[in-house]
């Protein structure tokens, strides 16, 4: 299996390469050259494995410089730190299968992805003998993913910027009271999207990246892509019974929903890719009205999602168009007047696979509040968006939404909306009176790379 980039300058290299590259070096995301696909026979053998060994038989499709038992021992270890043996349960309420994706160390969907990947970093950089410093932006539940993935691994230092004072308490204390000195957290004075702004800037100066050995965390590695697809899999499994089903993803950054249109690809039975959005929801306005032009980013109760640049989009318009120069033109377009123009054909093209629906904050209260008065479960509010998108949408058939993160990660508008707090897992009681380590920088792009430059000395 090889890999290419969306942009089309970068092809022809393998998956650990792809893994240290991050991003393309021609500021593309990178992408598989070919899709395996599933046949019926082969889903049917598939239902029948568990979470680790469903994961070795997909992820082995795009890993084959990699021996299958080092993958399995990676695999092994990733989620043997997952508090459920089934690692992601899905349970029914009413007529919607829940699947809670969040029952790793950070109580959140992104561990599935981040403890496989800092132990994939782990084994190439022990193989290679070289170093990596790992460079991310968060909304919230990614930076503490990625820094229990990779804290306390040898040859690597990881640096997470996150917007100051918008992420939830719990997501913030569970980034700054990691004390292993490979952990660096950056407090940005502006918004996710100025985050990740940074973080693309930094990856695009290819000299200061290969000086640095600057390595990504984000959905623009692949290897969370790949991850996350599993999970898709599985879930069908656990939920369908042959038919065709609806995923409802709540999403921001199009990463957790692009693996969904990617398992679809594979050949799983994926009637609807459902994209759940809260105020920020250019992604919803894409989809209802082929309206991709970029906002304010408006605070809410479902942080993870207050996004406006979604940096998966541009492997999705890359399979839309089929061409790397339309992305490197749609991408451009996007660069300099902060939208994106769609024809009413590529728009009806999108909508045969995409439906969208945007939750209002006011609306995620309630959803929270009604469902837990009817069926005894509290929702977080980023999987509050998802439920409120099946009941909004009326989607006929099975509706599997997944749960990206804890209840107790947002525990001010649990309580909000149903008058007492989530019950908190021990692993979150226990850092809330922990000491910090935490740098608050300016919102720009040199004044990072100064930073990163200073603690690599």
């Amino acid at each position: 299996m090889f890999y290419k980039s969306t942009r089309g300058k970068v092809k022809g290299i393998k998956f650990k390469e792809a893994v240290m590259m991050g991003l393309a070096e021609d500021g593309g995301l990178l992408i598989p050259e070919e899709i395996p696909y599933f046949s019926s026979s082969d889903l049917i053998r598939l239902s029948a494995l568990n979470y680790k060994e469903l994961a070795f038989e997909i992820i082995s499709k795009f890993t084959d410089d990699i021996d299958g038992d080092t993958l399995k021992g990676i695999i092994e270890k990733s989620y043997s730190t997952f508090e459920s043996d089934e690692i992601i349960p899905v349970v029914k309420k009413g007529d919607i299968y829940i699947a809670e994706i969040f029952h790793g160390p950070t109580y959140a969907f992104k561990d599935i992805a981040l403890q496989f990947l800092g132990n994939l970093f782990e084994y190439i950089l022990n193989e290679s003998g070289e170093y990596l410093n790992i460079i991310g932006a968060t909304s919230g539940d990614t930076g503490s993913a990625a820094i229990y993935g990779v804290r306390g691994k040898k040859n690597i230092n990881i640096f997470i910027l996150h917007p100051k004072g918008k992420v939830s308490p719990v997501q913030e204390l569970q980034m700054t009271t990691v004390s292993d000195k490979n952990v660096f957290n950056l407090a940005v004075d502006g918004t996710f999207d100025d985050c990740q702004s940074i973080v693309k800037e930094i990856f695009a100066d290819v000299d200061f990246k290969k000086r640095h050995s600057l390595g990504a965390v984000n959905s623009i590695n692949w290897a969370r892509i790949l991850a996350q697809i599993v999970y898709y899999f599985y879930c069908y499994f656990r939920a369908a019974k042959g038919d065709e089903v609806n995923v409802v993803v709540p999403t921001g950054n199009f990463g957790n929903i692009f693996a969904g249109y990617f398992a679809k690809k594979m050949g799983l039975p994926i009637n609807k890719l459902v994209l759940a959005t809260n105020e920020n929801n250019i992604l919803t306005r894409f989809i209802n009205e082929g309206d991709y032009s970029i906002k304010d980013v408006r605070q809410t109760y479902s942080p993870s999602m207050d996004i406006q640049i979604a940096s998966n989009f541009e492997r999705y318009l890359y399979y839309l168009y089929g061409k790397p120069e339309t992305v490197v033109q749609k991408m451009d377009e996007l660069k300099q007047y902060k939208r994106i123009k769609f024809t009413e054909e590529e728009i009806k093209k999108v909508q045969a696979e995409f439906a969208s629906y945007s939750t209002t904050n006011e609306e995620t209260l309630e959803i929270i509040r009604d469902f837990y008065e009817k069926y005894d479960y509290i929702l977080d509010p980023h999987t509050a968006c998802g439920v409120n998108a099946v009941y909004k949408l009326n989607l006929k058939g099975v509706n599997i939404c997944l749960s990206t993160a804890h209840p107790a990660k947002f525990y001010d508008a649990i309580y909000k909306a149903i008058g007492k707090y989530p019950e908190e897992p021990e692993n979150i009681r226990k850092i809330k009176n922990l000491p910090k380590r935490v740098f608050e920088i300016d919102n720009n792009t040199e004044k990072v790379k100064e930073f990163i430059k200073s603690k690599l000395i």
